[in-house]
């Protein structure tokens, strides 16, 4: 009797940030041994991005858990739809699109969020990206819209660091969504200041996903690895 490999974890940071902020549920991860990896997104538009995460994901050998943090759960919905080796999506207060809407449209029946106030855009144009600015938030409230329950200089430096979102891909809608045939998961952040809550919360439903809420912040896995690694651990085990 042949056993069938352990599906690879394949992290996919989102906005204003890199794939460093995983460290913590990647410890909690590869501790409990599983294989993960966590490449960069390049944020420059939603087609371009889910065919680079595509690349990554189609060359691995073995099943996947592709799991998206905020725009990267956007990334892994459109990327994810035409992989066979994808085992399981897990949204981590992400995006988590139907074809035809985009970042930006899914949240506007809801309230705004911290986010809408605090983000600017750059007075020139985006590097890399099809058109428009890229987009930042402001240093003066950072923490309290991106990630309030980590610790002040963790999000200093994540100020220093991060890494813009172009509008265009903000803007751009979906032209696949993986999660309609594909298992799903949800992990919703009660006190996000970036997606509203209650929109996590539609996403989640929508797909019918397997759904927890724990009350953290845009990036509950950096104040919470352990929680956020066991529910991703639940995907995997299923």
């Amino acid at each position: 009797m042949t056993t069938s490999p352990a599906p690879t974890v394949v992290l996919v940071h989102g906005a204003f940030a890199d794939a460093s902020g995983f460290r913590g549920v990647i410890r909690e991860l590869q501790t409990a041994g599983h294989s993960v990896v966590a490449p960069p997104n390049p944020l420059r538009s939603l087609a371009f991005d889910a065919a680079a995460i595509a690349a990554h994901v189609g060359a691995i050998d073995g099943p996947v858990v592709l799991v998206g943090h905020s725009y990267g759960g956007a990334v892994i919905t459109q990327a994810s739809a035409d992989l066979d080796n994808v085992a399981g999506l897990v949204y981590l207060a992400a995006f988590s699109l139907d074809v035809g809407e985009s970042c930006a449209s899914v949240q506007q029946p809801f309230p705004p969020s911290l986010l809408a106030s605090t983000s600017y855009p750059t007075a020139f144009d985006a590097p890399g990206a099809p058109h428009g600015p890229d987009l930042y938030i402001n240093r003066e409230r950072f923490r309290e819209t991106f990630c309030a329950d980590a610790p002040v200089d963790t999000a200093e430096a994540m100020f220093a660091t991060q890494r813009p979102l172009s509008l265009a891909a903000l803007t751009e809608n979906a032209t696949a969504a993986g999660w309609k045939t594909k298992p799903s998961w949800y992990l919703v952040s009660e006190n996000d200041n970036a997606i509203p809550p209650g929109a996590e919360r539609f996403m989640a439903e929508r797909m019918g996903a397997t759904t927890k809420s724990l009350a953290g912040s845009h990036t509950v896995f950096i104040a919470q690895p352990v929680a956020v690694a066991e529910f991703i651990a639940e995907a995997l085990a299923a």
